[in-house]
């Protein structure tokens, strides 16, 4: 089996692992690519990507290159002269680059893929219900999450997962998964197949306020859905209408009830120990809220100190 020079690609903590099981499994990385330092929170301290700062301590050589399509980056690809290279949560790249490799560039997808292609896969998947996903390791093309596709792994999505659960379960498949690919491609026993066809509506865009923000018009199982597919990142949110404030609130955990009733969508009861908003064919029992410059707290906690007006609603 050929020892690949391998250079890795990724920033967050999900790529960290993948690297950590390379390293475990003594795969050769020549280098790691992760993105620049940058300014982040109040004091504007300079904040270092995951990836860097576990390649610093593992003493690998790290580039943090501005524009992947400049010529110096070129020279950088030249002077490390991979010759495989492995992409985990990185952005983009140019053809210049992951066709550089003698071996190619593989990326690792969140996704059965054709399935889920795009910025948040392990979102999506729960959010629109389905009872599995899994991971992909499949080469770049010009095109995103498109390219032949090496190996898949399936798995389970239970009914209380949540993005995060799913997320560290996927993380775990993953690094095996970028293991065994790098031994085929090394072994040159890869049979890489074209994608199947793609379905629109399995989709995976990047979360914004818009598709994070709950639409009580929906049933409460796709709230529920919602909920724990953006639990614990980026978070659902609503606008809680309680008198005459309008407070945005995020809700990190809810239970679904399905019920026929006649009160309008959105209003909201409360009891003893229970905040519960009408929605379509149902309620949504709310336990976990975090108010405007409070912390995340159970619902119990938060009705202690809740006037809730004759009039409330979620918006």
């Amino acid at each position: 089996m050929k020892d690949l020079k391998i250079l890795f690609m990724g920033t967050p903590g999900f790529a960290v692992h993948i690297l950590e099981k390379m390293l475990q499994e003594n795969h050769n990385v020549v280098g790691v690519v992760t993105a620049p330092d940058k300014p982040a929170g109040r004091g504007q301290r300079t904040h270092s990507s995951a990836v860097k700062k576990f390649a610093l301590k593992q003493d690998l050589k790290i580039y943090q290159p501005t524009n992947l399509k400049s010529d110096d980056f070129q020279q950088t690809l030249a002077e490390i002269n991979p010759d495989l290279a492995v992409v985990v949560a990185f952005r983009m790249l140019p053809k210049k680059v992951w066709n550089f490799p003698k071996f190619g560039t593989f990326n690792l997808h969140a996704s059965l893929l054709p399935d889920y292609r795009g910025a948040a896969p392990i979102n999506w998947a729960i959010i629109n219900g389905e009872t599995k996903t899994g991971v992909t390791t499949f080469f770049l093309d010009e095109r995103i999450d498109t390219g032949k596709i090496i190996l898949q792994k399936e798995t389970t999505i239970n009914a209380e997962e949540t993005a995060g659960s799913l997320h560290d379960k996927l993380m775990e498949d993953g690094a095996k998964l970028v293991n065994q690919t790098i031994e085929l491609i090394a072994k040159n026993k890869v049979e890489a197949k074209a994608q199947k066809d793609f379905n629109p509506q399995k989709n995976a865009p990047k979360l914004n306020a818009e598709n994070t923000k709950i639409d009580w018009s929906k049933n409460p199982t796709e709230i529920y859905n919602l909920v724990r597919g953006l639990n614990p990142y980026p978070v659902a949110w609503t606008y809680f209408k309680n008198g005459e404030k309008k407070l945005r609130c995020k809700i990190f955990a809810v239970q679904a009830e399905n019920t026929t009733h006649e009160n309008p969508i959105g209003k909201v009861f409360k009891t003893k120990n229970e905040l519960k908003v009408a929605v379509s064919s149902g309620y949504i029992k709310i336990l976990e809220m975090q108010m405007p410059g409070k912390r995340k707290m159970l619902i119990k906690d938060i009705l202690n100190g809740l006037n809730l007006k004759e009039n409330a609603f979620m918006l």
